[in-house]
């Protein structure tokens, strides 16, 4: 063994350079953070061979001083922070001083530089090794210029592990996406191999904001994107999450960030997971650009040698607050709300765990002159004391505010978001027609998602109803099935059931949920076992109830083929509007889609 010794400075930065420079896009990270930290307001990118030649980075920031160009490149050297107070009160992306100092010791390394008070700017370069720096006089505007040249040439070992031109040039690509949605009022112009590749302009106004997620994050996202801001108990959450029907394969469009910092951190990523798993297929992943500010004595962004990850002192505060946003935002999403056009912001109310509610703000929606064809409507299908009898006995029975607007929707005339059903397809689709246009519903999806919601507030008042069989249901299932059942009595008794077992392979059920009662029971009870057989090691006892309630609601839901009467199909869409996630089904499949006017007339060519 050899005698413990110093490692040489040189040796010491490249070790620190292995922790933080993974790749020539972990270079650029570190040297767009401290452009960003000057306070630069444009930033250009010069790549070549995917950032292995060359990575120049140039700025209009507030530059270095001559006199702190050679301690720039030293290590643990910051303006950041001065003592351990500027530490546990980061306000910057940067901090440790590590950066310039870890990517000279493995590049050729040229940083030029202009504060306002100088009248030239000043260089300094390095090759590499041990060597004493030179600073000379250099023409430069104001602001800081950085050239990385030969990454990696002194350490080949590292260099072995780069992958092909262009997969460096898209982990660089990707990078600068994900700065420049959380900087928007930077321009960002990056190339590759002398040709423009991006340019972001700075964006100040929301239009503008909107016009870069979209250059960022695509069209189809904007359209589906809800853009919410909620402030409670010194947090804020602000950004554009994605309705569940825009859904991905992979979480490759999840953007998270804490006061400007981009993280991917697991507490974060469960929180929005949770908040969608009522309204999402379990394979699929949310998409989300979402902001988090917290005082920054609150979170811990030292804990990463490459900053992407941090640790919150109230993780169990954050992890409620980001889920129960995103859910209260997604149950907000009703047919009276159209995309993009509404932002949530919180009230003077509060609820009981402090969050505060979410209030609405919507564009106005096209108005079209369809008084005449209401009218016609109107008159053919006035709506009778008999057909409100006939909806209450119907599994689509409608509550009294729900009975009240049948009875007056004919005298109104302001039209319903989901508009007035004029038929039924096929005996599955509900056609109506509203303002703007052609409504068509799923009816099951949406009489699934509506029962669904009110088990669920139903369940959270005790208010569930059981109803006695008059003949009690005998069902044989496997041993262990009615060990299971037997075992989770009081599981079955939250959602209305009352089962005993008479043997054993043999139970029988008593009461059912009074919404059940014309339901398929046998069947509802072998699934409510399997589900809860799988389940059985989950912690979140809450999660496999809401399952249970989403079997009930699958069986309890009007089928295909059922024909529906007018007043029937007016009181689902009167519903729905009233109805959290009436989007989606539980199980993600959307309950509605609409049709407007130019949409129809750009359908059929008309005015061309």
């Amino acid at each position: 063994m050899l005698r413990i010794q110093k490692l040489s400075t040189l040796l010491s930065n490249q070790i620190a350079a292995g922790e933080v420079i993974e790749r020539p896009a972990s270079v650029v990270k570190e040297l767009v953070e401290n452009s960003l930290d000057a306070g630069a307001i444009k930033i250009e990118l010069d790549i070549e061979n995917g950032g292995s030649r060359l990575i120049r980075v140039r700025d209009n920031g507030a530059g270095i001083h001559a006199d702190d160009l050679m301690l720039a490149l030293n290590r643990h050297a910051t303006s950041k922070i001065v003592d351990l107070d500027d530490l546990e009160n980061i306000h910057t992306l940067g901090f440790r001083g590590e950066a310039l100092a870890s990517i000279s010791s493995v590049s050729r390394l040229t940083l030029s530089s202009r504060t306002a008070d100088q009248q030239t700017g000043w260089q300094i370069a390095t090759q590499g090794t041990e060597s004493e720096p030179v600073i000379n006089p250099v023409a430069h505007p104001q602001g800081t210029t950085i050239e990385v040249r030969d990454l990696f040439f002194n350490t080949p070992a590292r260099k072995k592990f780069l992958r092909t031109e262009k997969t460096e040039f898209d982990h660089i690509d990707e990078l600068i996406k994900r700065i420049a949605l959380s900087s928007f009022g930077v321009d960002f112009i990056l190339k590759h191999n002398q040709k423009i590749v991006r340019h972001y302009r700075a964006a100040h106004s929301d239009r503008e904001r909107l016009q870069r997620v979209e250059s960022l994050c695509g069209a189809a996202f904007v359209e589906s994107a809800l853009h919410m801001e909620v402030e409670a108990n010194d947090l804020k959450l602000s950004g554009w999450m994605a309705k569940p029907d825009f859904s991905r394969s992979q979480a490759d469009l999840q953007y998270f960030y804490v006061n400007g910092r981009m993280i991917r951190d697991k507490l974060v990523s469960h929180a929005v997971r949770q908040a969608y798993h009522d309204v999402m297929y379990g394979d699929r992943h949310p998409a989300f650009v979402l902001f988090l500010e917290i005082s920054p004595e609150q979170v811990d962004v030292n804990v990463h040698p490459a900053k992407h990850e941090v640790r919150f002192r109230e993780s169990r505060l954050v992890h409620g607050f980001v889920s129960r946003c995103v859910h209260d935002a997604l149950a907000n999403v009703r047919p009276n709300i159209d995309s993009f056009s509404e932002i949530y912001v919180p009230d003077s109310t509060k609820t009981q765990s402090g969050l505060s509610s979410y209030v609405p703000h919507l564009a106005p929606a096209p108005v079209q002159n369809i008084q005449e064809k209401m009218a016609i409507y109107h008159k053919l299908h006035e709506v009778t004391e008999n057909d409100v009898a006939l909806v209450e006995a119907s599994d689509c029975s409608p509550s009294v505010s729900e009975k009240n607007l049948l009875k007056t929707q004919c005298v109104h005339d302001d039209v319903p978001p989901l508009g007035y059903a004029l038929a039924q397809l096929k005996n599955i689709y509900i056609l109506a027609e509203n303002k703007e246009g052609l409504v068509l519903v799923d009816m099951h999806a949406a009489h699934e998602r509506v029962m669904y919601e009110k088990l669920k507030l139903q369940f959270s008042n005790r208010k569930i109803i059981s109803q006695p069989l008059l003949i009690p249901l005998m069902i044989n299932l496997s041993e262990r099935e009615v060990n299971y059942i037997d075992e989770h009595q009081q599981t079955f008794r939250q959602v209305g059931m009352i089962i005993e077992r008479i043997g054993t392979h043999a139970i029988v059920v008593r009461e059912v949920p009074d919404l059940l009662r014309d339901g398929h029971i046998e069947q509802l009870v072998r699934d409510m076992a399997a589900d809860l057989i799988e389940n059985q090691k989950s912690s979140r006892a809450m999660d496999a109830i809401d399952e249970l309630f989403g079997t009930i609601s699958c069986h309890a839901a009007v089928r295909a083929q059922r024909k529906l009467t007018v007043p029937e199909m007016n009181a689902l869409l009167r519903a729905m509007e009233t109805t959290n996630h009436s989007g989606q089904c539980n199980h993600g499949r959307p309950t509605w889609t609409k049709f407007s006017m130019t949409e129809l007339d750009k359908l059929f060519l008309r005015g061309r």
